[in-house]
């Protein structure tokens, strides 16, 4: 069986068969945007995928926002999947700074029954953010990497007192563990992010592993 980092490949994979046969099953339309983003674009994996999209869903429905605010839409996947667990009221504001995936992004947010609950924003996050004007309940963390600590620091303001920011790949396949990627760029920009969020007295902190790390951060009322 082949090896990564100490961990076994092909367990994982198995791991994942199981988890996706035992949680809901994933939505056709979410298996076709899945389907064509691996035929499609370069980087298929920066997709959520059904195991991920599953707990976004399932959060969102356990924190009940009424705004959303998503940094890196690429596909919709996340966006698609956040948006089927809001309520009536609820409204995801998710923004991508690739102009290339808007006409892939709008063609499934068009054919999602939640479309009136999404509205896209196509540029760069840190002149976007300032410009929707609300506070949000909940902040979804899913785009450069490099720029996540900027990130933190743009978003906290626009996040209600009680509200939860979700970051993901803040595990990073492992990376922030491994010596060996000390001098990779994004690597260092999650290891400065995880430590800026642990010493941050304004929040609360958890980390999941799944898939390739999510941190949970709820900021203090």
């Amino acid at each position: 069986m082949s090896n990564l980092n100490g961990l076994d490949i092909n367990s994982n994979i198995e791991l994942d068969d199981y988890i996706s046969a035992h949680i809901d099953a994933e939505e056709p339309l979410l298996k076709s945007l899945y389907r064509e983003t691996f035929l499609k674009t370069v980087n298929p994996r920066m997709a959520s995928g059904h195991i991920q999209g599953t707990f976004l869903k399932t959060i969102v429905r356990m924190i009940h926002p009424e705004n959303i605010l998503e940094l890196g839409t690429f596909t919709a996947y996340a966006t698609l999947s956040m948006a089927a667990g809001l309520e009536r009221n609820g409204h995801i504001h998710t923004i991508e700074i690739n102009d290339e995936l808007e006409p892939l992004i709008n063609r499934y947010i068009g054919r999602s029954e939640h479309k009136e609950r999404i509205t896209l924003h196509i540029g760069n996050a840190k002149d976007i953010v300032p410009q929707i004007g609300i506070m949000f309940d909940m902040i979804f963390i899913d785009a450069e990497k490099r720029e996540y600590p900027d990130y933190y620091n743009l978003v906290f303001d626009y996040l209600k007192p009680g509200g939860y920011i979700i970051a993901d790949n803040t595990l990073w396949d492992m990376h922030v563990i491994d010596p060996a990627y000390s001098n990779d760029a994004q690597t260092a920009a999650i290891r400065k992010f995880n430590d800026i969020v642990a010493l941050d007295s304004r929040v609360e902190v958890s980390i999941v592993p799944i898939r390739d790390g999510m941190t949970i951060i709820r900021k203090k009322a």
